[in-house]
């Protein structure tokens, strides 16, 4: 690979900034608390910072309501704070990625402020209105995330608006195109402050049908599940226009040097891999969401690793991600055990890999009791597993101090921390040599050591065993084998290979060093090796 670009090398660390670290005693993380926190980060090895949406806003839906593209919330800091930020993460080779939210405003937006005012406000069809169905109720049968209709109606005006969120949320009319241009202006905004680049938030809803028919009902839904899987999203979801708007937002993107664009994006592969663009002129990455989303046994992976390789573009660059601030956390869905072997793979696999915040220790999922719970999505969907994203969203653990150092002993953090916090902590694993995250940053310093790992070539390999996931990592005359036991059994590693034996550089029980017969590798339970060939 020629002249590979920092996305692409580099490993991306996602911070959920209300609960990185609280610098000012008011039991919120901030941009302050953030920036004293930067060390760390190069610490571990990671090369971009994405921050969850930092700007003004009610917080209906914690910032994903944004009130104001081109501002910072108070309770996170100030623009000065932000410039701050911005100048000493690069200063120290980090580049800032913002998360941008340009499906739906906040109902407080000025935007939507002046669309609900009258039916003939100049800003009206920036938002979707329609009227009531003949029988007063919503226009179709359209649903949100958050449970229960698509639609909000207002009393003042007489019509209905469309939110796929809470109601707090109503959607931009894309089909008016002074909307598509206040969005461009709002990335070109921070893409001169300097910021390296946009995650995009539902970048795969941005389009909607023009006749809003109602959706099909999905006759593979389960009662229990969420309310919007009863419907199959032929009018709401990866509609052909939404790629004209990704190009639009890309173009801007090119006006500058080396900024990038990762998409959220939950798909299959072979709609997935249509968001590269045709020309290669949409995302620089969709987001793969697999690892997430998979049964997690080495059948499985091994199946959708293979598919998405040979689903991607020519040069479509892969990239992967384990957890997020919206699914339950990596430790918490296999075990932690099993969740060193799936930082290897994270890290070893081709493509650019998404780090979240507290993985890198196997922080768990917090148990948040309803009294507690902050999230719309588990406050509107009482009773339904997983509803609530805050289990995945508490408090970093520093250290064993009270409030694990993420804020002052006396004040009560926004969500409760996890129980282990005093010995599952920073300080705590950075004195153990055998800790996750030591094996965090063993693997990030051979990442950036090899260029095998970081942008070389990836082919599988049998392994002989189903409960293996092995492939080889190849740059020039570097060759290196992965070979990943997804079990809590020993298992053997049988390898059709001339090559007797081989040097382990890296196992995920990181006690394992020296030269092993490949034609009968063992794999301890829970293991993960990394050998040099």
């Amino acid at each position: 690979m020629t002249h590979p670009l920092w996305w692409q090398t580099g490993v991306i660390y996602q911070i959920y900034p209300r609960s990185f670290q609280d610098s000012n005693g008011d039991g919120v993380g901030d941009l302050p608390g953030i920036l004293a926190r930067l060390d760390y980060m190069v610490s571990l090895g990671v090369d971009a910072v994405w921050l969850s949406p930092i700007f003004p806003s009610p917080m209906a839906d914690f910032g994903y309501d944004i009130a104001d593209y081109t501002g910072i919330h108070p309770l996170f800091g100030t623009m000065a704070d932000f410039d701050r930020l911005l100048a000493e993460a690069h200063a120290r080779g980090l580049k800032v990625i913002l998360d941008l939210v340009p499906n739906h405003t906040s109902d407080q937006h000025p935007w939507f402020q002046e669309s609900r005012a009258s039916r003939d406000n100049p800003k009206r069809d920036w938002y979707f209105w329609r009227d009531p169905a003949p029988d007063g109720g919503p226009p179709n049968n359209w649903l949100s995330f958050f449970g229960g209709p698509a639609w909000t109606y207002d009393e003042a005006t007489g019509q209905y608006y469309l939110h796929q969120f809470v109601k707090e949320q109503p959607e931009l009319n894309y089909r008016n195109p002074a909307v598509l241009q206040a969005m461009l202006d709002a990335m070109r905004f921070w893409l001169d402050r300097g910021v390296d680049g946009f995650r995009v938030d539902v970048i795969w809803l941005m389009a909607k049908d023009p006749l809003f028919r109602d959706e099909p009902p999905n006759p593979d839904y389960q009662p229990g599940e969420p309310g919007i899987n009863s419907l199959i999203h032929l009018y709401t979801q990866d509609l052909p226009e939404v790629h004209d708007l990704i190009r639009a937002m890309r173009g801007v993107l090119n006006e500058y040097d080396e900024r990038m664009m990762v998409g959220e994006i939950y798909l299959p592969y072979d709609r997935l891999v249509g968001y590269y663009g045709t020309n290669m002129d949409e995302c620089h990455l969709p987001f793969n969401f697999q690892l997430i989303l998979s049964q997690w046994n080495a059948t499985a992976i091994r199946t959708l690793i293979n598919s998405y390789e040979a689903a991607l573009p020519a040069t479509g660059w892969p990239n992967w991600v384990l957890g997020n601030h919206d699914q339950s956390r990596i430790a918490t869905r296999v075990g932690r055990d099993q969740a060193r072997v799936a930082t290897m793979m994270l890290l070893t696999l081709r493509g650019t890999p998404t780090c979240y915040y507290g993985d890198e220790l196997g922080m768990l999922d917090v148990d948040i009791p309803y009294e507690k719970m902050q999230d719309p999505s588990g406050l509107n969907q009482p009773g339904v597993v997983g509803a609530s994203r805050d289990p995945e969203r508490t408090p970093m653990q520093w250290d064993a101090s009270p409030n694990a150092g993420f804020c002052p002993p006396a004040v009560e953090p926004w969500l409760p921390l996890a129980d282990d916090y005093p010995t599952v902590n920073v300080a705590a694993q950075a004195q153990d040599v055998r800790s996750m995250l030591s094996l965090f940053r063993q693997l990030t310093a051979l990442r950036r050591a090899m260029p095998a790992f970081s942008v070389g070539g990836y082919a599988s390999v049998d392994a002989g065993n189903p409960q293996v996931v092995a492939y080889e990592r190849q740059a020039g005359a570097e060759r290196y084998l992965v070979a990943l036991n997804f079990s809590a059994e020993a298992q053997a590693v049988v390898l059709d290979t001339e090559a007797a034996q081989a040097e382990v550089v890296l196992s995920t029980h990181l006690d394992r060093l020296g030269v092993e017969p490949l034609t009968n590798l063992q794999l301890r339970a829970n293991e993960g090796v990394i050998l040099r060939l």
